[in-house]
């Protein structure tokens, strides 16, 4: 999914403070300044670190998110087991999509207020070859090692069904952060979406 940019030290000390004030602020309503002060360095010394704001943030969804953690994990495991064990494979994808998007939702949201500030977030993931159709495409990829396994229709709409289910977990974290009070909770909603997309994918 994203390039792995580990490393340590007062890297990570920064990357701590980043996580921090992106999340409670929001991307588009901080600066590398204030960043660098509330990690306690310079703005100088942060660049010696990461080359613009949108490295740091995806570092930050990389290294300081634990839906990315899981989501990662979840994906690298397409292809085994039965198929009958294909439903709770992807409800554990789902699962992670949604702590994803829960964690991250507070940190971007804020980059749609204003056109000027989504138009120089979007260059800027181009230009690291990244944006948010790479979750989409990484759950395309792990459907189709399980279509080439026999365990999916041939045939099957991968795209679309990846669009499915990355949108159902996208709009089940904003419920929860609205604090929809009727919305099923995250492993119920996990599961459902998943059976879901697979009587899709199997034409049931």
């Amino acid at each position: 999914m994203f390039t792995n940019l580990s490393r340590v030290g007062t890297r990570d000390v920064i990357l701590d403070a980043a996580a921090g004030v992106m999340r409670e602020r929001g991307l588009a309503n901080v600066t590398t300044r204030q960043i660098a002060a509330a990690a306690g360095f310079s703005e100088a010394t942060l660049y010696k670190h990461f080359a613009d704001k949108i490295e740091l943030m995806l570092a930050v969804l990389q290294e300081r998110s634990t839906g990315y953690a899981e989501l990662s994990a979840a994906l690298g495991r397409p292809g085994g087991g039965s198929p009958d064990d294909l439903e709770d494979r992807l409800a554990l994808v789902a699962r992670a999509a949604i702590v994803f998007y829960t964690d991250n939702f507070p940190m971007l949201a804020s980059v749609f207020s204003d056109r000027t500030i989504l138009a120089a977030h979007t260059d800027g993931l181009r230009k690291h070859g990244l944006g948010p159709h790479k979750v989409n495409e990484a759950i395309e990829d792990y459907l189709r090692a399980e279509a080439e396994a026999g365990r999916v229709r041939a045939g099957a709409d991968l795209y679309a069904a990846a669009g499915l289910l990355t949108g159902a977990c996208m709009q089940h974290a904003f419920l929860g952060h609205m604090g929809w009070a009727d919305r099923r909770d995250d492993d119920t909603a996990a599961r459902s979406f998943a059976r879901t997309v697979l009587a899709g994918l199997r034409g049931e």
